[in-house]
């Protein structure tokens, strides 16, 4: 029995993701849940793994392509019949392998979806993807100059890529099968002017689609921000004192992100506002507090989330961090791991930020930002002390919360954590 093999939603708001490596080769047999290919959106990289055991029959989506969500890439049979393999523009839906409807897109997908169709009309004798196509718009490049090295003279991503880098080096450049035969009709763009300091890097998809979501998000939401001190003495004490032993009973290092996430939990219980969303002129409130934690990634950032975190104890959340932190850089996260996020916490202080403004993360209305944890001298009782100190900052939807909510719920977390009394053990 055949089994359609779907490109999944990895994260709210996502309507396509790119396909950047294939595990297994047309022909080889793949176990259920065997990892099949990687993906690469906005909000994660991940590996897919195949819903079915069987023989990988079709790929219908080559690697570096962009495709929506829901289309079919791949076909497994489970009786280990093998088809022929075909290119992705000539392989004919069959009732077996139908694609599925189109998904609903935001006015600005909705335009880039336009404007790709577009370009493949204008250029229907090129065969390529909107991926190349994108890279050859953003570099200047006439693509009837690129020699494909794919089936048919398809221009792949490293022909285009390897084009541009010989055009920046001044290597000559091969010119294509048809250029003698079919003389291109318009004229070719004016090459871009590099210097020996110069380089033209395409984004990779996650970065573009973060640079999407970060200006949506500006022209979405009406910024403000509040910044608070907050002592730590209590809390590094804490932790220094039980480290150790936490480390050996549970298998887990104690970091200070548990402390923030607990600290935010229960602000957001008393002022349930900060856990809300916006849909139109309604306020829609939140039953489940689900924390999204920014991590760094090597070419971008990622947002796993915390689940239920209010459901948790200390020991719950600092397990779920560490969890969702080690699959996130090992690219292990599932498609529920970056979903269903109320409420983020990035830290610029892990790289020696003082403080930092963070771009909300829609639909939410607010995110934390927590700063370096530094030892400075305070006033304490008309004399000079030296603390440990740490700057949060909430940058919040001024459409949704007022700053008399916003400096309550930073007040909440500086009371929390500058007279920590949970346990850790």
């Amino acid at each position: 029995m055949a089994t359609n093999v779907i490109m999944p939603q990895m994260g709210e708001s996502i309507a396509e993701g790119t396909i950047t490596k294939w595990m297994k080769k047309v022909g080889e047999r793949v176990e259920r849940d065997e990892p099949l290919f990687e993906i690469s959106t906005d909000k994660v990289d991940a590996e897919i793994p195949s819903p079915a055991a069987g023989i990988l029959t079709q790929i219908l989506v080559k690697e570096n392509e962009t495709v929506a969500i829901n289309t079919v890439v791949a076909v497994v049979d489970g009786e280990g019949t093998v088809a022929a393999p075909k290119p992705a523009e000539e392989t004919a839906p069959t009732p077996e392998v139908q694609a599925a409807p189109p998904v609903q897109q935001a006015p600005a997908e909705a335009h880039a979806s336009i404007e790709i169709e577009q370009e493949a009309e204008e250029s229907e004798d090129i065969r390529t993807s909107p991926l190349v196509r994108r890279i050859a718009r953003e570099n200047n490049v006439d693509l009837s100059e690129v020699k494909g090295s794919g089936l048919g003279g398809r221009v792949s991503k490293k022909d285009i890529l390897d084009y541009i880098e010989q055009r920046r080096a001044g290597a000559p450049l091969s010119p294509p099968p048809s250029a003698v035969a079919t003389p291109a009709t318009h004229p070719a763009p004016t090459p871009v002017a590099f210097t020996a300091a110069t380089q033209i890097v395409p984004m990779t998809p996650m970065r573009q689609k973060i640079a999407e979501h970060m200006v949506i998000s500006k022209h979405t939401s009406a910024h403000v921000y509040t910044l608070v001190e907050v002592e730590m003495t209590r809390v590094v004490g804490t932790r220094e004192r039980f480290k150790k032993e936490f480390e050996q009973r549970n298998g887990i290092k104690l970091t200070y992100t548990p402390f923030f996430v607990r600290a935010c939990v229960e602000a957001i219980k008393e002022l349930p506002i900060i856990n809300s969303s916006l849909d139109g002129t309604n306020i829609i409130y939140k039953r489940d507090v689900n924390i999204g934690i920014a991590v760094a990634l090597e070419n971008g950032l990622i947002v796993p989330v915390i689940k239920r975190a209010d459901e948790k104890n200390f020991l719950g959340v600092a397990r779920s961090v560490q969890d969702l932190a080690d699959r996130a850089r090992t690219k292990r996260l599932s498609v529920d791991d970056v979903q269903g996020g109320t409420f983020t916490i990035t830290n610029p202080g892990s790289f020696g930020g003082l403080f930092g403004l963070p771009i909300i993360n829609q639909p939410q209305v607010a995110i934390l930002g927590v700063g370096a944890i530094e030892k400075r001298p305070v006033v304490r009782d008309d004399a000079i002390a030296i603390r440990h100190m740490v700057y949060l900052s909430v940058s919040y939807d001024h459409r949704v919360i007022d700053g008399a909510v916003a400096e309550r719920f930073m007040g909440k977390i500086k009371n929390i954590l500058e007279n920590w009394e949970e346990a850790v053990l």
